[in-house]
């Protein structure tokens, strides 16, 4: 049996999830959670072989979540599924160790046979995003992707320093870092373009 978790914070998609893999005769839904932060304690709880998990999600996001499991050299292989068509989540959740990236529209089958293809040492990534995501780099660095995601969220700029543990100099220069790379004019234009683009 391959044994999952499911990180998923919409509780009617997660359920219908685990019950449409559980129907697969050879995989195993051992653990479910609405959060990353819950999903790690599943993850630590049940040593599943794989985790299948939104980006978006509170406490933890998806890729936060890989990028955790690399760190500690855990065994579990991470799948994504989400309805961000981005090609730049796609390349973060790549540099964070992910294996699979599949968009939620995908039949179940094709899900299926994507989580035996990944538990089976290969890769499975949606053809479409793979051709998006190599066609345009991110020039945010981690620094600077939490400062916007942070002002973005509507957080003033002492508030992200007290957050990120910066002085508020040192956020303003983030925040003018960033603004400067994506070649907008404040803030809010930043976080936007970098969401559309899929590099927060």
């Amino acid at each position: 049996m391959i044994r999952i978790v499911l990180a998923e914070d919409q509780s009617m998609l997660r359920g219908a999830l685990a019950a449409l893999l559980g129907l697969e005769p050879d995989l195993e839904v051992v653990g479910t959670a609405a959060d990353g932060e819950a999903a790690w304690r599943e993850l630590q709880r049940h040593g599943p072989d794989l985790l299948v998990t939104d980006i978006e999600m509170p406490g933890l996001t998806g890729l936060e979540l890989a990028g955790r499991i690399q760190r500690h050299g855990l065994a579990t292989k991470v799948v994504i599924v989400t309805t961000f068509a981005r090609g730049g989540y796609l390349r973060r959740a790549l540099d964070a160790g992910v294996q699979g990236y599949l968009l939620k529209d995908a039949p179940v089958g094709q899900l299926a046979g994507a989580l035996r293809q990944v538990h089976g040492g290969g890769r499975a990534i949606d053809p479409q995003l793979a051709l998006e995501a190599w066609s345009e780099a991110d020039p945010l660095t981690d620094r600077e992707r939490q400062v916007l995601r942070l002002a973005g969220e509507g957080h003033a700029a002492n508030d992200i320093a007290g957050r990120l543990h910066l002085s508020h100099g040192t956020v303003r220069n983030y925040l003018s870092e960033a603004i400067g790379k994506l070649g907008v004019g404040n803030r809010i234009e930043a976080y936007r373009l970098a969401r559309q683009k899929g590099w927060l």
